[in-house]
């Protein structure tokens, strides 16, 4: 199992159980196999094949699952505003048909997919993350998705690639948040190559059996569960192999507050707040904040070596 348990609290009205979103996930398959397909969106008819064959095995038990409604109403999204309900308020200005990824940059097979040739090669699989985001707050998400070193090592990266950029969706006509500076737009992020490569970073299609919400990153997000929330950028348009460090959208703001790396770190702190302890959503008490977010003894060996205050 790739996630970390502990106790919890949470109340048992906040967790969806396994056996509802099965059956979301079959109804969902039924209802593309009723319409033939023809009335689902791409990436839903890409998903809905797979969604019988999640693998049960993936799943922990003694890690209570965030409600499905807290999971898709209270998030960050700031091509969609600010406020963490304005994402589910404003998701609707999110336009995910047609939609392509691009992979170009120091790779022997570079290429532009649309979101069903993205998807549908790879096999899906259930996994819960818990993700800490830098408000103090956290939640345990069963994500649909495959693992990105999948599709990375199909681009065949060159000797020279040791990073990955990403960049997400650009479209201020709809996306109320870009209307706005509040970032350099588009949103970019970035990993070291073999970050982007270890087993525990995805390319996320769906939650709890479903189609992925447009609040929650649409069609296609990358989820890196030992990092800061803000680096599993949202609806992807870009892969990029580089050689140098990319830059990155926090990175750009205030490089002082969000460094590349941004591991869960409890003894780094944020300048204006301590992450020592952290609040998972659905508990009222906080709990110690974990290094790596509790996956230590899968990722700490990719910074061996290094200062991680200073490669924050």
């Amino acid at each position: 199992m790739l996630i970390k348990t502990s106790s919890s609290s949470q109340a048992s009205s906040g967790i969806t159980p396994q056996a509802v979103y099965r059956r979301r996930r079959q109804f969902l398959q039924a209802g593309a196999a009723f319409l033939g397909g023809s009335l689902l969106s791409p990436a839903a008819q890409a998903l809905s094949m797979d969604l019988s064959d999640l693998p049960d095995s993936h799943h922990n038990s003694d890690e209570k699952l965030t409600s499905y409604e807290s999971v898709t109403t209270y998030n960050n999204f700031y091509e969609l505003g600010s406020g963490k309900s304005d994402p589910h308020k404003n998701k609707e200005y999110l336009k995910t048909e047609p939609w392509t990824v691009e992979i170009t940059g120091a790779c022997h097979k570079p290429g532009r997919y649309s979101v069903e040739e993205f998807i549908r090669p790879h096999q899906l699989e259930d996994r819960i993350y818990r993700l800490r985001c830098v408000e103090a707050w956290s939640m345990v998400i069963p994500w649909v998705g495959f693992s990105a070193a999948q599709l990375l090592s199909k681009a065949q990266p060159m000797a020279k690639a040791r990073y990955v950029a990403f960049t997400s969706v650009y479209d201020p006509d709809n996306l109320p948040g870009q209307r706005r500076r509040t970032l350099d737009w588009p949103y970019r992020e970035g990993l070291r190559l073999d970050e982007a490569m270890h087993p525990l970073t995805i390319f996320a299609v769906g939650v709890y059996g479903e189609v992925l919400p447009p609040q929650n990153g649409a069609p296609v997000r990358v989820v890196v569960p030992w990092k800061y929330g803000f680096k599993s950028i949202k609806s992807i348009v870009k892969i990029d192999f580089v050689e140098k460090q990319p830059p990155t959208a926090w990175g750009r703001a205030d490089a002082r507050e969000y460094g590349f790396y941004s591991n869960v770190n409890p003894e780094v702190d944020h300048p204006r707040w301590s992450q020592k302890r952290e609040r998972r959503i659905g508990e009222f008490f906080k709990r110690d904040t974990l290094m790596f977010n509790g996956y230590g003894e899968e990722v700490a060996s990719l910074y061996e070596g290094m200062d991680l205050r200073k490669y924050f």
